[in-house]
């Protein structure tokens, strides 16, 4: 087989690329994709118990004009708006996020110790060498402790000190003291920052039904359960599990880089294989827990949208109350059941017990209140990511300056979640349009703008 584009993936990034190749005129191009689903890490799934489950807390937000026309294009009116409201739990009560805003709602003692570290004189001097001096310096030792610390490690499932600050950026709401005082002297909440305080959510199917609906418009152009064995990067051929040849001028990489370097590129420098094999990932439990009865908030239906989780009295970081996304997420859009989506991290750094996590994860649902006391539990999904989240860790910027011109070199792009490595452009509007500028400099010699190595 012959094309000008291949693409590894039909994940966002790739299904991004592949529509924008379509749009423009191009005839020339296949998606392999090694799952018999469309929509990678942005796919979800209906359990036997008819519970719809996303892999991880998913909301569709959007930077771009082109990503907003599209969702438009697929979902039409089944779209559902909404505000987010969300919480953390700290020192025993809810804080509604961002955290460092609304410090007013801790006990006394932990109020003190936030608003005690960014007085003169506690808040650290010099540059911070990484993030987590950055967040010493830049929300004072009390904040930290009491969440911005534990919560990046069960997140991440690293020491921050080993991430770089490169990928900030408007992922993390800065404060400042007068602003705290404020907020505490005058009991105000401050809820409303960030990108993602209002966002979408598909009527029915969950965030897959979105890359379903695409992957339907690219059907004759998708070739599902073809992972990619090799991949001859001077002779511009890969070749798939099944031992077929695929022959292109440019190929698209969506799936994870050091993977790329390590199983699939066919005499790889040994040096890059080693670099890359030196970027940092989680791996993510998903835990989706179905059960008739929902609990109350403040003795009122609970109307939140996600939780996070800084302590270790459960082993979740988030969870989401999926069933508020839409009515259909649970069984017959019973408004008495709940589905309850957790996520749980782990890495070499943060071992867990995969077997017992569900257990866990039951019994922390009950321990923070999340589970109505009179509930009947009666669906238990679960699915284990082995690449959750690609960790901006202090070496990833230096190894993705030496293996991405080595790759543009030979007409390869590695882009998307893991094929770009960049967590600050990986959101799903992001990943998408990481595809769509892909094809427009393919096409048009456009230059990208959403991911940049360099």
């Amino acid at each position: 087989m012959q094309v000008d584009f291949a693409i590894i993936g039909a994940g966002p990034t790739g299904l991004g690329a592949a529509r924008r190749l379509t749009e423009l005129g191009c005839e020339s191009f296949a998606v392999f994709e090694r799952n018999a689903y469309a929509g990678g890490l942005a796919a979800s799934f209906e359990d036997e118990r008819g519970y719809t489950w996303d892999i991880g807390g998913h909301v569709v937000f959007s930077h771009y004009e082109y990503f907003d026309r599209m969702l438009d294009d697929l979902l039409g009116d089944g779209q559902l708006r909404h505000q987010r409201k969300a919480w953390i739990r700290a020192c025993g009560t809810w804080v509604p996020y961002p955290f460092q805003n609304n410090i007013r709602h801790l006990p006394a003692e932990a109020k003190w110790r936030c608003v005690r570290g960014l007085l003169p004189g506690h808040l650290p001097q010099g540059a911070p060498r990484n993030f987590r001096e950055w967040i010493h310096a830049t929300f004072g030792e009390g904040i930290a402790e009491v969440f911005l610390w534990p919560y990046n490690f069960k997140v991440w499932a690293i020491d921050p000190a080993r991430m770089n600050t490169a990928w900030v950026g408007e992922r993390v709401s800065v404060v400042d003291l007068e602003g705290v005082l404020k907020n505490v002297i005058l009991g105000c909440d401050e809820v409303g920052w960030g990108p993602n305080r209002t966002f979408a959510f598909p009527s029915r199917g969950g965030t897959g039904e979105i890359f379903r609906r695409l992957a339907d418009r690219l059907a004759g152009r998708i070739r599902y359960n073809c992972p990619v064995a090799g991949l001859d990067a001077g002779g511009r051929a890969l070749t798939l599990a099944s031992g077929e040849v695929i022959h292109y001028k440019r190929l698209l990489n969506t799936g994870p880089l050091d993977l790329l370097f390590r199983d699939q590129i066919m005499g790889a420098p040994e040096a890059l294989v080693a670099a890359t094999a030196k970027l940092k990932h989680n791996s993510v439990f998903v835990a989706g827990v179905g059960a008739r009865g929902r609990a109350l908030h403040n003795g009122a239906a609970d109307d939140r949208c996600w939780m996070y989780f800084p302590e270790d009295d459960c082993p979740f970081y988030r969870v989401t109350n999926f069933h508020n996304y839409a009515p259909a997420n649970v069984p017959e859009s019973d408004p008495t059941r709940a589905a309850l989506l957790c996520e749980t991290s782990f890495s070499e750094h943060k071992p867990e017990e995969l077997s017992r996590l569900m257990e866990r994860t039951v019994k922390g649902l009950d321990t923070v209140g999340l589970l109505a006391k009179d509930a009947a539990v009666e669906s238990r999904f679960s699915l284990t990511v082995d690449y959750g989240y690609p960790v901006p860790c202090l070496e990833r910027d230096s190894i993705l300056r030496e293996a991405q011109p080595w790759l543009e070199a030979r007409d390869i792009y590695s882009r998307g979640r893991f094929g770009g490595w960049k967590y600050e452009v990986s959101n799903m509007d992001h990943s998408v349009m990481q595809g769509v500028e892909w094809a427009e400099r393919m096409m048009r010699n456009e230059p990208e703008k959403t991911y940049k190595w360099s």
